[in-house]
């Protein structure tokens, strides 16, 4: 089974960047498209960015285009979601889920994912 796992979220300020990370303590993450969430206080869980199970396509937000770049190294069992141009919206728990691919499920829509980590905070002051 694969079990996502988050890390390296934090505080910082506006402006400043931050690399999250998603390895598996299960299974290898290897044949898992991979998406990352977040949910604010008060707000519904979006969708952030995502990639595919051989890194081959990668989509993200609107409101993170050009700030966020998803990546993975399969030799690592690791996906990283790179943070750029952190803004106070961005202010969220940030959680990692697998989906296992090929698929064809849409991979914006939080239920089409298959296991979830257990996230991790990212807090941007003004």
């Amino acid at each position: 089974q694969v079990q996502p796992v988050e890390s390296g979220g934090g505080l910082v300020q506006a402006g400043a960047s931050l690399r999250l990370s998603c390895v598996s303590s299960g299974r290898s993450l290897n044949m898992q498209n991979v998406g990352w969430f977040r949910q604010a206080i008060g707000k519904e869980r979006e969708f952030v960015a995502a990639i595919t199970w051989a890194g081959r396509v990668s989509r993200y937000a609107d409101s993170v285009k050009g700030r966020f770049t998803i990546a993975r190294e399969n030799a690592k069992n690791t996906v990283y979601l790179q943070m750029d141009s952190l803004k106070p919206e961005d202010t969220a728990v940030y959680y990692c889920a697998t989906m296992s691919g090929p698929s064809t499920k849409d991979y914006r829509v939080s239920h089409e994912y298959d296991s979830w980590g257990p996230g991790t905070q990212v807090t941007v002051s003004a």
